[in-house]
């Protein structure tokens, strides 16, 4: 699915919408350059998770963790090669895993079943690409 969004608040929409699908243990990937809306992405998801506080990116402390139902841990891994002794690990089965630039994470995350959410710049905004894992199935 790809979705052209205008605005912040579209795409914060989008991702509301979205986290109502994900429980703990469901891992995300956020893909796209810098600046693309990653972070605004879990902006959103966090608001549709009922979080009001500011949420910043953690690109120095690396992983974030809400207290949201599901729980929620956020990492940016911008600024490492490997994720191996970040404690990634400890929140894989526990938490809605949002994971920004996951390709640094590869040697714990190549493996795992994932949603990728793609953000690209466009003209008109963000061109928003949504691709669940393999394995999933609607919910009925």
């Amino acid at each position: 699915m790809a979705d052209l969004v205008s605005t912040e608040r579209e795409l914060k929409d989008l991702a509301a919408n979205l986290v109502r699908e994900w429980t703990s243990g469901t891992i995300v990937w956020l893909e796209g350059e810098l600046g693309a809306g990653k972070t605004t992405f879990v902006r959103g998801a966090l608001e549709g998770l009922g979080i009001v506080e500011a949420v910043r990116s953690p690109t120095f402390n690396l992983i974030q963790l809400f207290e949201t139902d599901p729980p929620v841990m956020h990492a940016d891994f911008y600024r490492v090669k490997q994720a191996a002794g970040t404690g990634l690990e400890d929140y894989l089965e526990s938490h809605l895993c949002l994971i920004e630039w996951p390709e640094h994470a590869q040697d714990l995350l190549s493996e795992l079943p994932h949603w990728c959410i793609r953000l690209d710049f466009h003209p008109k905004g963000r061109l928003v690409q949504v691709t669940p894992p393999n394995n999933y199935t609607e919910p009925s």
